[in-house]
């Protein structure tokens, strides 16, 4: 079902982009077709009025340079076509070219304006999304507990820095708990619902000593906003769910992990990665209907000090190359092995994933990870 949503959000993309780029090459279309007009042995049609117009059609789409581009070609068939037709003895092509020129510099005018209003409306986004971004997706603390812990949020929508992943990594009584979740869907409902599930679980995580408790407190807000979301009217593509995973590191040497329909933490020890599968996959959040009978008990792992943990999201396992080949995690987090700290070691996954994808991720990426120093 995420696959399919997935797949028809990029299909949404790519028409809208081809659209662009088509109404970007109508202005063009037009001086060609007139510039066939005007060298045509049957020529019958003056075409200066039509071509003047083109550069205010370019202005529509297209920036400065787009425009000025739309202007030349114009320009070129007005003087081809006063050469061609002994045009020049009358008064009309001077007064075509002198439109020509007017208009040409009204719409780069206009254009420059419309491209600094956008960037001015796409910078005011962005430090929106910063802002939102400092309380919602807050950096972990360099050092909790007995382990020392980087965060990593890299957004797939162009501009934006907030999506529908979300981490969080807290010391509590119990031990440094930490969440990776990834909500279906894109956009302010996907925001809303990542902020309902850190909301619970930065909440539960002090009081509620099952990791198990904590995931039904994440899953009841989840709920409650999917509630609030119906109530109040707003389009829903299908069921509001997330992928979730819960791992603890108490004073021991251990790791405890609830999975609920997430990728598995992965585990770097001693140059060799080791995925945290769950031997009983439990549903993601808000889809608990779906499955019959009591949640699974926290499956423990050995986490022993100069170990590396690694939580993730499906956009790190899922962002493909050019030969849509999937990203090789276990191998990448393998070459990254001698990363001095888990902020050097994210940063290395992070380039990467860049050079993997040629810097074109097509869905976000959330990556918490963790050392055991004692």
């Amino acid at each position: 079902m995420r696959l399919l949503s997935r797949s028809a959000r990029q299909c949404s993309s790519g028409g809208g982009e081809v659209l662009l780029r088509l109404a970007q090459c109508v202005p063009f279309l037009i001086v060609l077709l007139g510039l066939g007009i005007e060298l045509s042995p049957g020529h019958m049609v003056y075409t200066g009025p039509l071509i003047t117009a083109m550069p205010a059609l370019a202005s529509l789409t297209m920036g400065p340079k787009g425009t000025l581009a739309a202007a030349a070609g114009a320009l070129a068939v007005s003087m081809i076509s006063g050469t061609l037709h002994g045009a020049w003895r009358g008064e009309q092509v001077y007064s075509n070219l002198a439109g020509l020129f007017v208009v040409s510099l009204a719409s780069v005018t206009l254009s420059r304006t419309m491209q600094a209003r956008r960037q001015s409306e796409l910078d005011q986004i962005r430090r929106i999304a910063a802002a939102a971004q400092s309380v919602l997706l807050r950096p972990v603390p360099a050092r909790l507990g007995p382990v020392r812990a980087a965060s990593m949020y890299l957004a797939a929508e162009t501009g934006a820095q907030i999506g529908g992943d979300l981490y969080e990594a807290v010391q509590t009584r119990y031990g440094v708990r930490m969440i990776v979740g990834d909500v279906r869907g894109k956009g302010l409902p996907a925001v809303r619902a990542a902020a309902a599930v850190l909301g619970a679980f930065r909440e539960a995580a002090h009081y509620d000593e099952d990791l198990r408790e904590v995931m039904n407190h994440c899953s009841a807000a989840l709920r409650r906003e999917s509630a609030v979301e119906e109530a109040a009217g707003a389009e829903q593509e299908g069921e509001c769910f997330v992928t979730a995973v819960v791992a603890q590191v108490p004073d021991g040497s251990v790791v405890e992990v609830v999975n609920r329909g997430h990728p598995p933490p992965m585990l770097l020890r001693r140059g060799r990665v080791q995925a945290l599968v769950p031997g009983s996959p439990e549903p993601p959040l808000g889809l608990e209907d779906l499955v019959a009978g009591p949640p699974a008990e926290p499956e423990r792992y050995p986490f022993l000090p100069g170990d590396r943990l690694l939580l993730h999201t499906d956009g790190v396992i899922e962002a493909r190359n050019s030969a849509n080949d999937f990203f090789a995690l276990p191998e990448h987090m393998e070459s990254a092995r001698h990363a001095r700290t888990p902020r050097e070691f994210l940063e290395q996954l992070h380039q990467s994933l860049v050079v993997h994808t040629e810097d074109r991720l097509v869905d976000d990426v959330a990556m918490v990870a963790v050392d055991r120093i004692g």
